[in-house]
């Protein structure tokens, strides 16, 4: 009889190391880290198409988003949608794209070349892979208070926010384009966190900047 009773608390041990350890797992991975899969070729040649990334969802607690960073967000056209509408577009709810435009901010783009609040100087932007012909020229966006503007660095091959207010209208997310224009901007409650470290394709393992 003892020797049962001893099997069963060993037994009833495990079982709690195995409840704590899925539970800190399950913690660790819903509050403080995020690991995401960036499906597109939006961010090549920074992230890889099929990459998985891990970043920070604790990094702007108690700070905010920067010109540069790389972030996961929820895209703000599938957000206002339904989950059988999403599936029918086939269309993904987390995007991974680069902060270019900043809260109160005017982003104008002219001839490939970024320009912030009427600066006769571009940003800086080494990390674009080949020239930018895309959607490149004529187009000045103005960022609402508390949001983001965002861009994929591979610009000729990216769903970013020059795109989403076209994207609301399609899927049905906005009646008209005066409601569309909101949906180019990502309010900061709905950016997950930054990304820092790039763990797959073994080959693509490493830092992002």
């Amino acid at each position: 009889m003892e020797e049962k009773d001893a099997k069963g608390s060993e037994v009833l041990s495990w079982i709690r190391v195995i409840v704590i350890a899925v539970a800190l797992a399950l913690l660790i991975d819903n509050v403080f880290i995020i690991n995401a899969t960036v499906p597109s070729g939006s961010m090549e040649n920074t992230i890889a198409t099929h990459s998985r990334v891990l970043g920070l969802r604790t990094v702007y607690w108690n700070g905010s988003p920067q010109r540069g960073d790389i972030v996961v967000f929820k895209y703000p056209v599938a957000k206002a949608l339904s989950k059988e509408t999403r599936k029918d577009y086939h269309l993904h709810s987390i995007y991974v794209k680069r902060v270019i435009g900043l809260p109160g901010e005017t982003v104008t783009i002219r001839d490939g070349k970024i320009y912030i609040d009427g600066s006769d100087t571009p940003l800086e932007e080494d990390y674009l892979p080949e020239e930018w012909t895309e959607m490149n020229t004529d187009q000045t966006y103005h960022v609402p208070d508390g949001c983001y503007f965002m861009l994929g660095d591979n610009r000729n091959n990216s769903a970013d926010s020059r795109y989403w207010a076209d994207d609301a209208l399609e899927y049905g997310a906005a009646a008209t384009q005066k409601e569309a224009e909101q949906f180019r901007y990502v309010p900061k409650s709905d950016i997950e966190g930054k990304v820092y470290f790039c763990y797959w394709p073994l080959g693509k393992i490493g830092g992002l900047y």
